[in-house]
């Protein structure tokens, strides 16, 4: 079909016409010259263009024309600037470039619909994330969204990469299936069970250090657990001439094992400590005697001996530690059912001080520390002491301590403001360069805002957090991750099998 062709000129129009007719002649130009495009265009846009007018686009198909259409860098907006580090923290989710492939996957990215993955040695010892000062980690979470899992998930996957991994405390046995299947084993805990731990057990002497030096350090920790046990029961910091006891226990004690060619025992301490006589010979010429201090220590120690506690700390160890096997915990899920985390703890203080020895071995590669529900060590300042030493040691012992709580107000209920307890819990808060926080719950927000330094946004985040996803913060990087779990983890971790039974 022949094209047709159409063109509009313009008309002359004399000079001392008036400003009305020369609108109105460019009016009619305007509508010649509209008339001869539409002449000239194909039927289906002549169609279109003849649409009644309130039916028609109000702008043509090239955009909004003139310098509002944002088009050609016409587009004029009023200037705001600020530096990089105040726009990371008003968007702090926007073109983040993630923590690089190396390490253990967990998951997906939710904002830069990335793979997400996390090594807190390879990021101490790269240095790209600035801040970045140790490796320890802090989870937290309400029931149910999966923090458990993600600890969990952490641990089989560093096994992957060469890790170790240790859990000192398992309150509720949910770790052992998970040592088994790796390939690790698990020591259960309680009255009746054969499992026994003497936590007098003396490390291995690393090669780089003499005897005389190990025999000092084996007896510094050997002092520190009886005296945070007799804390733990006597509820009260110990008395100086306490402490002396306690020294002069120890010393007799290991002097006789050394001559019997054994191992010494907490239940020959407690003896000692119930002796008033050796303990005054002890003391020669020195000015006191010890034997009615010492009688609150005997009769603390006593509980480890006779008392609820009895058969498991009071005989040599059952089993011995293997620094070569992927996994290890402590199975404490037979005591502390009564609501009395009292024997918890002091099962948990043996325990520590006993797996100390692996702990120390600077030939025993990177390993990850996991102290599940912590939130129950809150309370007792002998164990946040322990667990102080652990964290501020962390590198020099390779180690990467994993703190999992419920809520951040955990860490409040450690004590008072400004008391020893609570100094102790809000140092594990400030020496875990990475933060892990699930969802809170509406009155939770404000305690974690205010611990951890989060902006509106990122507040705003954790509280419309859905199962198995949390924001993680590394030092000063903030990341939404969906935590991504193999069909074959589902099964092993899934702590709701009594509820769907």
């Amino acid at each position: 079909m022949p094209r047709t062709r159409a063109s509009a000129s313009p008309l002359f129009v004399p000079r001392k016409t008036t400003c009305a007719e020369q609108r109105a002649a460019r009016a009619g130009f305007t509508e010649a010259r509209r008339q001869a495009r539409l002449a000239g265009a194909p039927p289906k846009l002549r169609a279109e263009q003849t649409l009644d007018p309130d039916l028609r686009p109000t702008y043509p198909l090239a955009g909004r024309p003139g310098p509002a259409s944002a088009r050609g860098s016409k587009l004029a907006l009023p200037a705001h600037r600020m530096t990089t580090a105040t726009a990371s923290g008003a968007y702090p989710f926007v073109a983040e470039g993630g923590l690089g492939a190396e390490g253990v996957f967990i998951g997906r990215d939710v904002h830069a619909e990335a793979a997400f993955c996390f090594d807190p040695f390879s990021l101490y010892n790269s240095g790209r994330v600035e801040g970045f000062t140790n490796p320890n980690a802090v989870l937290a979470g309400i029931i149910g969204m999966g923090k458990s899992a993600l600890a969990k998930s952490i641990a089989t996957r560093s096994i992957a990469h060469g890790y170790r991994i240790y859990v000192p405390c398992d309150p509720k046995g949910e770790w052992t299936g998970v040592s088994q299947a790796l390939g690790g084993y698990s020591i259960a805990l309680g009255p009746g069970l054969p499992g026994r731990l003497n936590p007098l057990d003396a490390p291995a002497r690393p090669a780089s250090v003499s005897e005389e030096d190990w025999f000092t350090e084996v007896r510094k920790r050997r002092l520190l657990l009886l005296a945070s046990l007799a804390r733990t029961v006597l509820k009260r910091d110990l008395l100086p001439m306490e402490h002396t006891a306690l020294d002069l226990a120890l010393d007799l004690v290991v002097a006789d094992a050394a001559a019997r060619g054994t191992v010494p025992l907490l239940g020959e301490i407690a003896h000692v400590l119930g002796s008033p006589e050796r303990l005054d010979q002890a003391l020669g010429h020195q000015a006191g005697h010890l034997g009615s201090a010492a009688q609150d220590l005997a009769h603390a120690l006593r509980r480890l001996v006779h008392g609820d506690l009895s058969g498991m700390f009071d005989a040599p160890s059952t089993v011995s530690f293997d620094p070569t096997t992927p996994m290890l915990s402590i199975d404490l899920s037979r005591l502390g059912g009564s609501g009395d985390d009292t024997a918890l703890v002091l099962a948990m203080t043996c325990a520590s001080a006993w797996m100390e020895s692996a702990l120390s071995d600077p030939d025993g590669g990177r390993r990850w520390v996991i102290y599940d529900e912590a939130w129950r060590l809150m309370r007792h300042v002998g164990l946040l002491e322990r667990m102080q030493s652990q964290w501020k040691l962390s590198r020099g012992l390779g180690i990467a301590n994993l703190m999992v709580i419920h809520r951040l107000s955990d860490l409040l209920s450690a004590g008072d403001a400004g008391s020893r307890g609570r100094v102790l819990a809000e140092g594990l808060l400030a020496d875990c360069s990475t933060r892990i926080i699930y969802r809170q719950e509406p009155d939770q927000l404000a305690a974690a805002a205010s611990l951890l330094g989060l902006t509106g946004v990122e507040t705003q985040a954790v509280s419309a957090l859905t199962k198995g996803r949390g924001l993680w913060k590394v030092a000063g990087r903030s990341f939404i991750t969906q935590h991504i779990l193999h069909p074959a983890e589902r099964e092993l971790f899934d702590t709701d099998a009594r509820m769907a039974a």
